[in-house]
């Protein structure tokens, strides 16, 4: 099953590519490997702000990670020139959790990012390496930031 079978089963349509917020590139490619810059939650189109362990569960974040994602794979899909059959591997998540002290499931809610992109590409190209902080704030007050690396064919 392609890439985009898998994203139509799923009932999920890629996002254009995101201007981005400050002074950086979307995503940076050098030889075969892109880098995309974090892209933070976003809820009715505005960044999702909330704190875990103050007003935000893990299963909202969850979807929080979830939705982030998605906006990774229409920037990846970008990068790809237009085609997320062209990647070979996403070889690495990096996810920025805002959180009080006292929260301690950020790996929980970076599953989020992490199953969509196994269920996504398959087990052989979607399994990855992965980082998950709690971080005191995110800018703009998001509940997540997620970055991506991958290697393209």
């Amino acid at each position: 099953m392609s890439v985009y079978d898998k994203l139509q089963t799923l009932g999920i349509s890629l996002p254009p590519l995101a201007v981005p917020a400050a002074a950086y590139l979307p995503y940076v490619q050098t030889g075969n490997m892109v880098f995309l810059s974090g892209h933070i939650a976003r809820k009715d189109g505005k960044p999702w702000v909330a704190q875990f362990g103050r007003n935000i569960n893990t299963e909202e974040g969850k979807l929080a990670a979830r939705a982030v994602a998605i906006d990774l794979l229409g920037t990846l899909q970008h990068a790809a020139g237009g085609d997320l059959n062209r990647v070979k591997r996403v070889v690495k998540l990096m996810s920025l959790v805002n959180s009080t002290g006292d929260f301690t499931e950020q790996h929980l809610v970076t599953n989020g990012a992490s199953e969509l992109i196994a269920e996504v590409f398959g087990p052989e190209k979607g399994a990855h390496a992965r980082s998950a902080f709690g971080v005191a704030q995110i800018p703009m007050g998001a509940c997540v930031e997620i970055e991506l690396i991958a290697e393209l064919a």
